[in-house]
């Protein structure tokens, strides 16, 4: 590996550690679409490694955004936006499957909805720091073995991807 690679892959890991879960979340969403763009690209060019790297790359990431929801801090939300990503997952596995462009393009259009949809939270998140308020933060049951609010885990085996707070 080279020492350019070392170096990114040490900048992407001190990027993870030191994020928050709503930053964990905004990166697996940029993640999800871009290797959602790169699965499109090879529809395009009828690269069919491309094809399913990129797209199998982009449902790992929705699955792992699936199972990152909290459901005790809000069950109706979780329940509507596990239900967007199931449908997400459906669509790139037939967009895959059939070579299907106008389906892979209406998932990443949601994908890229969802996450500028984050990425304006985490702006009102940090206007609302800036500002000296207490960011707002869903009511919640407390989770044995994790901290209340958005902080990390109490637990020593915290894995770094998982955005639960």
């Amino acid at each position: 590996m080279s020492t350019g690679q070392d170096n990114a892959n040490a900048y992407l890991r001190t990027q993870v550690m030191s994020a928050t879960p709503a930053e964990l979340r905004m990166m697996l969403l940029d993640g999800a679409v871009k290797f959602a763009k790169q699965g499109r690209q090879g529809l395009v060019d009828k690269d069919h490694e491309q094809v399913y790297s990129g797209f199998s790359q982009a449902r790992a990431i929705i699955t792992e955004l699936m199972t990152s929801m909290r459901p005790e801090a809000a069950p109706e939300l979780c329940e509507q936006v596990r239900s967007l990503y199931a449908f997400l997952f459906q669509e790139l596995v037939r967009a895959s499957m059939d070579s299907d462009l106008p389906r892979a393009d209406k998932a990443i259009e949601l994908l890229e909805y969802e996450q500028q949809t984050w990425r304006l939270l985490l702006e009102q998140l940090k206007t609302e720091e800036g500002a000296g308020n207490a960011p707002a933060q869903p009511a919640q049951q407390s989770v044995p073995g994790r901290t209340a609010g958005y902080g990390a885990p109490a637990q020593d085996n915290y894995t770094p991807l998982s955005v639960e707070g």
